[in-house]
């Protein structure tokens, strides 16, 4: 056996190329109803936060680090989505959550999220409590969206400015707050712009005959009705009053952007017009409506998936700004934003309430089976 100088002595290993330690990354939870009747936006919503979540991670991730979406189904329901903040929070350590589109379910995260002291992005969630709670902030809770109120004012607004109304009717659910609430809000910006309310009736969730209501209203013959409910109950409510010989304007809220209100509702929702989050037709929005198409093959179902993105890009500058995975830090950096240009617009946090200030509305109309583009609104 040949001897070559230079050999390892005995029990000596050469050592071999290091293995390339793996990239560190920076863990976002998204907490997303994937199924259920809520899944036709929050299917779209994941799918577009990924997209997002790729091209951010191409330009360089947050300061080198790379974005780790972390999503799980919370079925649109409370209880499950609790579940899913802990989930996140102890076993993927996530440093910060999107979500959740519905109010009720975001509020029910908080009792996990601020106790650990997670920021938490709701994307669509409208009800004021959900980042203030009997007059305080929420610490580490925020919105990109704008609140029931400012809802409310703005379609009073509208009915009153643009469509001329100066009588309405209003027909809410009464066993839903997010109904409730906004027909108290209408109704206050209503008749502030002078406008008079000649009808409010209130039915429980379940029901779907409203004709004793709608008659009522049809003898007071209001210039303009307003129905905030679900698409559902506001299709039927619009076929009804219809029937009943109604000759107005319909307006209603963000939850009317549905196609299932088209389907359900057909030739009586016609012309009717409702408050909105986002739109396709949106000019500022078009660039990324094509990429998505070219992904997925079809548009997104908005507003869920531009709220979303939204929430990834205030949570990508605070982080950044912040300089730390830290908590506290993060919401601090969050509360600091100002006019952060956005998807569907600049950005500037109220620190005392935690939501966005001067955060434009839609207004849509429903024509010829479609949901159009109307303008951009800001109240007066």
């Amino acid at each position: 056996m040949c001897g070559c100088g230079g050999g390892t002595k005995p029990g000596d290993q050469a050592k071999g190329p290091e293995e390339p330690k793996a990239p560190e990354v920076v863990k976002i939870g998204h907490a997303v109803a994937l199924t259920g009747d809520a899944s036709i936006w929050g299917q779209s919503e994941s799918n577009a936060l990924k997209l997002w979540v790729q091209k951010v991670n191409e330009q360089g991730g947050i300061d080198g680090k790379k974005i780790e979406l972390v999503t799980y189904d919370t079925r649109a329901d409370s209880v499950e989505a609790v579940n899913v903040a802990k989930r996140m929070i102890e076993q993927d350590k996530v440093v910060a959550i999107i979500g959740a589109a519905q109010s009720g379910v975001t509020i029910a995260m908080t009792a996990v999220t601020e106790p650990a002291k997670i920021p938490l992005i709701g994307t669509t969630a409208t009800n004021p409590e959900v980042t203030v709670k009997d007059g305080a902030v929420r610490p580490h809770t925020f919105r990109v969206c704008f609140i029931d109120p400012f809802q409310g004012t703005v379609a009073a607004q509208f009915a009153a400015t643009n469509l001329g109304a100066k009588t309405a009717a209003v027909l809410y659910d009464v066993g839903s707050d997010y109904s409730s609430w906004l027909a108290q809000y209408f109704i206050e910006a209503f008749e502030k712009t002078g406008g008079t309310i000649v009808g409010k009736e209130a039915f429980r969730t379940g029901e779907l005959d409203y004709r004793a209501m709608l008659g009522k209203f049809k003898e007071a013959n209001p210039d303009v009705m307003f129905i905030p409910t679900a698409q559902k109950e506001a299709a039927l409510a619009m076929k009804q009053a219809r029937d009943l010989g109604y000759e107005g304007k319909f307006l209603g809220g963000d939850n009317w952007g549905s196609p299932d209100i088209i389907e359900l509702g057909g030739s009586a929702v016609e012309g009717g017009y409702f408050v909105n989050l986002a739109s396709l037709e949106d000019p500022d929005i078009q660039d990324f409506i094509a990429e998505y198409k070219a992904e997925f093959g079809s548009d997104p179902v908005l507003p869920n998936p531009v709220m979303a993105i939204d929430a990834l890009i205030v949570l990508v500058e605070a982080i950044k700004k912040a300089g730390s995975m830290d908590g506290d830090a993060i919401a601090k950096a969050i509360e600091e934003i100002k006019d952060l240009q956005a998807l569907t617009g600049k950005v500037t946090y109220d620190p005392d309430t935690h939501n966005p200030l001067n955060k434009p509305a839609i207004i849509q109309q429903i024509k010829d089976g479609q949901f159009i583009y109307v303008e951009k609104y800001v109240t007066s």
